[in-house]
């Protein structure tokens, strides 16, 4: 991450996924990184979506010993115990609807509200969000999966948006959405995932590539793993 300042502190959200994991190693090999902390459901102390004060209990634990450069949010979910993505209308239910969106806007929202303020002020940063390219509303041709396009679609409007407020605060910040595309994961696995999907490690190289670069023009803007500019 050149683009960012030596002995940047970095930290990653969802850090015992494949995508989280990976980034998470991969910034602590960079030599410019001095710190990397990472958060999960059994971190200390722990994010958990489901239980929204425990993400600004967080926040006020790593307010100390400074600031932020590089935050990666990497927590979501597409399936399990509540179903499947919906194929149609008659699919859709309130409890499914209230579990995806929770774990994919919600939680990620109460992250920005709480961790964006933990960006450094005077030198650049970067605070990416993955969502996915399904969550495209011009780009959607094949329809279905509702919960999982809305719940992204709805993430990529609470991101374009803060990123119109931090920018007042937080002038050298970039906030973003980024599309990994299909990767080798629990979560694309019931969709044939490990045939067509990249190992997380090159999806997690090429994240941090289109992080890095990224300038304050950018901020607010939804990008694949390639750096292309994704319709809303």
């Amino acid at each position: 991450m050149n683009s960012l300042p030596e002995g940047y502190r970095a930290l990653v959200i969802g850090a015992t996924g494949a995508i989280g994991s990976a980034i998470a190693r991969q910034l602590r090999s960079d030599p410019r990184c001095a710190q990397v902390l990472e958060l999960s459901r059994t971190s200390q102390p722990p994010v958990d979506f489901d239980k929204e004060e425990s993400i600004a209990a967080a926040a006020d634990r790593l307010f100390i010993p400074g600031p932020l450069h590089c935050i990666v949010n990497a927590a979501g979910i597409l399936h399990g115990a509540h179903g499947m993505p919906e194929r149609r209308l008659a699919e859709m239910n309130y409890a499914h609807m209230q579990t995806v969106f929770r774990a994919n806007t919600m939680g990620p929202a109460m992250v920005l509200a709480h961790f964006s303020p933990l960006l450094a002020r005077r030198e650049h940063s970067v605070f990416a969000t993955l969502s996915a390219k399904v969550g495209s509303i011009g780009d959607n041709r094949l329809g279905g999966w509702y919960s999982y396009r809305a719940s992204k679609a709805a993430l990529n409007m609470v991101v374009k948006t803060a990123a119109i407020e931090v920018a007042r605060t937080h002038p050298k910040a970039v906030l973003c959405a980024l599309h990994p595309g299909t990767v080798n994961s629990a979560l694309s696995a019931p969709f044939n995932g490990s045939q067509i999907g990249r190992e997380p490690d090159v999806a997690a190289t090429e994240i941090l590539k289109v992080m890095d670069g990224l300038a304050p023009p950018d901020s607010g803007g939804f990008f694949a793993y390639d750096g292309q500019r994704l319709p809303w």
